[in-house]
């Protein structure tokens, strides 16, 4: 066997430990939208269910173990017109029940005032916005206004937060991902029909 020279071995003694380091990887914890295809049989149609799962940053004492999430439905566009998609409702999901004030309505016809939560929302490093949004039936959730999403879809990072029906705040902040499936498949630039 013949001896190999000193002087061959010592650049692969400089590369190895370079191959040796490990690669960096992406955090297993990125956001992601999760897509989920939904068919409404009473309504005949398929739809596309988007959710995001929060992290709660203050929560109430009577939580219920559901993490906060974003839910965005839409009908994707057909395969001759994909970026015909069209929005159908977005909503937070707190999971706990949530305070809901009576808003008198702009034009009174009648004695109705109108169910709303106080929400209060920052993307990014933006100054935090007030608005009041209608809740869900069960009062654990409160649907997105379509101009609100657009907004919410286009951060990196949005918090949100609202009374529950207790008086205590629920604060839950979202990382957000790449909003280009929702975007497209809801086709958010469009105007509400």
């Amino acid at each position: 066997m013949k001896p190999t020279p000193l002087l061959l071995l010592v650049p692969l003694a400089w590369v190895s430990p370079g191959l040796a380091e490990p690669v960096p990887q992406q955090p297993s914890s990125a956001p992601v939208w999760r897509q989920t295809a939904i068919t409404d049989a009473v309504r005949a149609i398929t739809y596309t269910r988007f959710t995001l799962a929060g992290k709660s940053i203050t929560s109430p004492q009577d939580a219920v173990s559901n993490r906060s999430a974003l839910v965005v439905d839409c009908i994707p566009g057909t395969q001759l017109h994909p970026s015909k998609g069209r929005f159908l409702a977005a909503n937070l999901l707190a999971g706990v029940a949530m305070k809901v004030v009576y808003v008198e309505p702009e034009e009174i016809h009648g004695t109705s005032y109108y169910p709303k939560v106080v929400v209060r929302y920052r993307t990014d490093d933006a100054k935090e916005e007030e608005e009041k949004w209608s809740p869900g039936t069960e009062k654990t959730s409160v649907s997105i206004p379509k101009h609100s999403l657009k907004r919410i879809l286009r951060a990196r990072t949005v918090a949100i937060s609202a009374p529950d029906d207790h008086g205590s705040q629920i604060a839950v902040r979202f990382d957000m991902p790449d909003p280009t499936p929702v975007e497209e498949a809801c086709n958010v630039d469009e105007p509400h029909e």
